[in-house]
């Protein structure tokens, strides 16, 4: 028998989890593009596109989702956006193979996110040789990754 007691987090999500505040986007806006590492950085300085610099102050384990507003400095609006990075492009043949794939991914402790039709997850060597053993379809691309990044692992 499965117990569920003691849990260290929720097993369904709780309204008002720690995410960013969201704000309503008047006037100008900036797009600040952030890796998936950056997105859980939340405090720190950063420049945006326009040279102006932000300092974030955010609770801790908040993560900045693509549309965040990080702050408005004389009516502009500076929102969060995915930055393109490297990525592993899985394209499953079947769903018996998606699903191989997913759990072999999983079993690195990396995300394995659906976008568009194909399967993305961080490149690295390891995931390189991941997928060439399973002999899955893939190719390297840049891409906006909306996953957590690889060493981000909730036990």
């Amino acid at each position: 028998m499965t117990r569920l007691t003691g849990l260290r987090r929720p097993l369904l999500p709780i309204a008002g989890a720690k995410q960013a505040p969201e704000q309503a986007i008047d006037g100008p806006q900036v797009e600040v593009p952030l890796t998936a590492v950056d997105r859980r950085r939340v405090r720190r300085r950063l420049h945006a596109p326009d040279g102006a610099e932000l300092q974030l102050a955010f609770p801790t384990g908040t993560v900045l989702s693509p549309g965040t507003v990080l702050g408005t400095r004389g009516g502009v609006s500076y929102v969060v956006s995915a930055a393109p990075e490297d990525v592993a492009v899985v394209v499953p043949r079947t769903l018996a193979e998606a699903a191989h794939t997913a759990h072999a991914v999983g079993n690195l402790h990396r995300d394995f996110v659906e976008d568009a039709g194909a399967f993305l997850t961080p490149w690295d060597a390891p995931i390189e040789l991941l997928l060439t053993r399973l002999g899955v379809p893939f190719t390297r691309e840049t891409r906006p990754f909306h996953g957590r990044p690889s060493w981000e692992h909730e036990g």
